[in-house]
């Protein structure tokens, strides 16, 4: 399924139908997005598991991923609002926005009856304020990448604003959707930025106010009784049914089941892929959703002399069976890889083609690349063993059986594989010392320019590349305003890292949140993470 029309250039948006958040038009796709649709009834306190502490409630903060978004996500409501079930962006505190023909400028209008929780007008001096505080942040901040080119801020009157870049930016109109890049009070912005990550300073336009935070324990929002402008697709105009909302910290997935299946909490995010039979077999729902961005799957550090070699690379390809990983270690609601961008993204192209699983050809490829088995099975040549180091997160459970199913399918053709697994700053000091020959991740992002921070050699570029055809793809989807043309160059993009085998999908991620048959409106959003929980509810009539 590919989203192609998600920004319309140009064009002032209009309010859009209200729709059921479904992907059943996505083949293998999750049906479900959302809990149950009856009609929900006000009051009550919303108990959320969640499995880290958010680290940094300043939404332009780094803290611990999802868990700190999903957090965040209540407290800032964002310019514009990306629809999970088209794609297409939609009016938020922006009206409607407008982009010049060569991505350099976009200009965005805004609605003139939002307040801050404090009761501050929103304003075109506070989107500027937010966004040059971003950049002033730099490295503290984790929305500073979605500037890139950027120049400045212009107040065009009272509620207009325009965002200049020196360099071309279409993916800019996307990325304000983000939370990342909600708008903060004048309050907030008063406070130094690395003081932000309590929430205590922390005011944005949200349905929630922050009532308490309590580190490693749990973060208290409370229901704004003002909230009046919900995108137009949401359901829920007004304040929120929920008097307030507790996201509390349970690090260990099988007590998060543990405590939903006892009745002890209503919501538990991070639903582990085991735990989904026990969820269903006792009546509860999932919510779930395919993660938009890059797929899970062997990324190569070309710089290893092994893996720069295109014939291993190809070899590898056939030798990779995506789908006996995928049934091992995970279940239908992941779908098998089938391009470095999964189903959900915008401009998804199925590349599906360049991936067949086929031992017999990949021993043929090693061989006639001169690599032969030695007595112990594993292909040399020259007298160096093909042996490749493989750098992965242990954030995700299913992530070491899915790669111990690969060791053992590359080990069939005479590959060995060394699992080097940690934690996210293990693995992140791994990929910075380019000690690695394989890297197994994904990122989630609801924009194909994610191919750029993930490969382009102007960002971290880990895996070594230089390619210039590549390169210039990347460059000229970042220029390219209209949103039609635009998935062209990233299809161009995605079949040229499938032929030249930068990366060997195995399977997208999905999103997996388990409710109470009770509470109703929870839903994940475009990106795959908890949504507003504006429409949320305890009960239903």
């Amino acid at each position: 399924m590919s989203y192609r029309n998600y920004g319309r250039r140009n064009a002032a948006l209009g309010a859009a139908l209200v729709v059921a958040l479904s992907l059943s038009a996505c083949a293998g796709a999750p049906a479900s997005t959302k809990a149950t649709t009856a009609a929900p009834v006000d009051g009550g306190d919303l108990t959320f598991a969640i499995a880290n502490d958010p680290i940094s409630l300043n939404p332009a903060g780094i803290g611990s991923g999802n868990d700190t978004l999903y957090v965040t996500r209540q407290l800032v409501d964002s310019l514009l609002y990306q629809n999970p079930q088209t794609g297409e962006l939609e009016p938020w505190l922006a009206q409607s926005y407008t982009a010049n023909d060569d991505a350099t400028a976009s200009t965005f209008v805004l609605r003139d009856d939002v307040t801050f929780s404090d009761g501050t007008p929103l304003t075109a001096n506070d989107v500027k304020a937010t966004f040059d505080d971003i950049i002033a942040a730099g490295a503290l901040s984790q929305a500073v990448t979605l500037f890139v080119g950027y120049s400045e801020t212009k107040v065009i009157d009272e509620h207009t604003v325009e965002v200049d870049f020196s360099t071309p930016n279409a993916a800019f109109p996307n990325s304000v959707s983000s939370v990342a890049l909600g708008i903060v009070a004048p309050s907030t912005l008063a406070v130094p930025f690395a003081d932000r990550a309590t929430g205590a300073s922390v005011v944005g336009t949200g349905p929630f106010t922050l009532d308490s935070y309590t580190k490693d324990t749990s973060t208290v929002l409370a229901k704004r009784d003002d909230y009046a402008w919900s995108p137009a697709s949401r359901e829920n105009q007004g304040a929120a049914h929920l008097d307030s909302v507790t996201f509390q910290v349970v690090p260990e997935a099988s007590v998060r089941t543990g405590s939903l299946t006892s009745d002890q909490v209503d919501v538990i995010g991070g639903v582990q892929p085991i735990d989904v039979d026990t969820l269903t077999a006792s009546g509860l729902p999932i919510v779930s959703r395919g993660n938009p961005g890059v797929s899970f799957g062997v990324y190569f550090n070309v710089a290893r002399p092994l893996v720069a070699d295109i014939a291993v690379r190809e070899a590898l390809s056939y030798a990779t069976d995506a789908t006996e990983i995928r049934d091992t270690s995970l279940n239908d609601l992941f779908n098998v890889g089938t391009s470095i961008l999964t189903e959900t993204t915008p401009s998804y192209s199925d590349e599906s083609a360049n991936f067949t699983f086929d031992a017999t050809k990949a021993a043929s490829l090693l061989d006639a690349a001169g690599w032969k088995k030695g007595s112990d099975g594993i292909r040399e040549k020259g007298g160096e063993r093909l042996s490749l180091v493989v750098a992965w997160i242990s954030n995700f459970g299913p992530n070491q059986t899915s790669l111990e199913v690969l060791q053992q399918q590359y080990k069939d053709v005479g590959v060995e594989l060394t699992l080097e697994g940690g934690d996210v700053p293990k693995f992140l000091e791994l990929q910075k010392s380019g000690a690695f020959d394989i890297s197994w991740q994904n990122l989630s992002r609801a924009d194909g320019d994610v191919l750029r921070t993930t490969f382009s050699t102007a960002s971290s570029n880990y895996f070594h590349l230089d390619d210039p055809t590549l390169e210039a793809l990347l460059q000229k989807q970042l220029a390219t305003g209209d949103p039609d043309a635009r998935s062209a160059v990233l299809a161009e993009a995605q079949k040229r890292i499938a032929s030249q085998y930068y990366q060997i999908p195995v399977h997208e991620l999905t999103s997996v949140i388990g409710t109470q048959n009770s509470v109703t409106g929870v839903e994940l959003g475009a990106d795959s993470r908890l949504d507003s929980l504006v429409d949320a509810a305890k009960g239903a009539q």
